[in-house]
């Protein structure tokens, strides 16, 4: 074999090495943001469920006072028209 040949295969030698350092830094890191990601995605679950439970038993108590509110609206309205209707009577 010639030099130059020698000299290119230690070059392509050192390359091969150098990105096979970074490839396996890489990979470490790409490990740990996924163990991360994982993380954030389960404490992120965990607040979306007790939200959904908070909902869930404010609907309960906000359900029969819409109720309420609605019945008390149209009780004041038809007193109110009873009250019209009596004085409308009197004059």
């Amino acid at each position: 074999m010639d030099t130059t040949t020698f000299v290119l295969v230690i070059i392509l030698s050192i390359f091969l090495a150098i990105f096979l350092v970074v490839g396996i830094i890489l990979a470490v890191y790409l490990i740990r943001l996924t163990a991360e990601i994982r993380k954030i995605a389960a404490s992120a679950q965990k607040t979306v469920d007790h939200i959904g439970a908070a909902v869930s038993g404010f609907s309960r108590i906000t359900s029969p006072l819409f109720v309420g509110e609605v019945i008390e609206r149209i009780v004041k309205r038809f007193t109110k028209d009873q009250k019209h209707k009596s004085t409308k009577k009197e004059d």
